[in-house]
């Protein structure tokens, strides 16, 4: 049996360290939350989100449940002609610019409200009907009040996704029953609710809205 000359160990340690570097990278990209050109989601840009299979409504947008109704809910447009509302993602601190799958974070349509408020996605109530949490706009109530923490998870479909409201994340000790975002039709409207079927979607960006730097 032929030993290794001293001369090679230093290349194999290096190899190793380079197979090391590349396997990191490697699976840090597959944890970036891609857009529908490929390229990752970033923080603070505008992007549309709509579903990734047809007959499923179109893009995703505001809602009022009735004339007189607010908050506003997140919904989709009923067909897929028209652009809805972008939105963008705000993450926790530190958490960089690159949006990853698993990691919590808040979102906003950027719009301004016919409510006066802010369209920061919250989940709501139950609804008392359907029995499912509705995905409305507020703010927390305070800070053990979780509701406006989403995160987007990978399906078995390349640049596919759902999103769901686990924010374990942010409170690794607390306890939730996670959910994941998919249609709730009503009066002739597509809401967007928890506790129910699941709804695929797909991230495109803004033409107007500048990368991240």
């Amino acid at each position: 049996m032929k030993l290794a000359s001293r001369s090679s160990v230093p290349c194999l340690a290096w190899l190793l360290i380079v197979m090391t570097m590349m396997a990191t990278l490697a699976l840090s990209q597959s944890d970036e939350v891609v857009d529908t050109d490929r390229r990752p989601l970033q923080y603070s840009v505008e992007y549309y989100i709509k579903p990734a299979i047809t007959d499923s409504g179109g893009r995703f947008t505001l809602i009022s449940r009735n004339e007189s109704s607010c908050p506003l809910n997140v919904g989709q447009l009923n067909t897929d002609i028209g652009e809805g509302l972008p939105v963008t993602f705000m993450p926790q601190a530190g958490e960089g610019k690159v949006v990853k799958v698993n990691t919590d974070f808040r979102v906003a349509f950027s719009a301004v409200s016919t409510c006066a408020q802010t369209t920061l996605w919250k989940v709501g109530e139950n609804d008392t009907k359907s029995g499912r949490r509705l995905i409305v706009t507020g703010r927390a109530l305070s800070r053990r009040d979780y509701s406006n923490f989403f995160r987007i998870v990978k399906t078995q479909s390349g640049g596919i996704y759902n999103i769901q409201w686990c924010p374990t994340q942010v409170c690794p000790t607390c306890r939730f029953i996670c959910g994941t975002i998919g249609g709730l039709r009503e009066n002739g409207k597509i809401l967007e609710a928890l506790d129910g079927n699941v709804l695929p979607v797909v991230f495109v960006r803004r033409a107007s809205s500048s990368l991240v730097e």
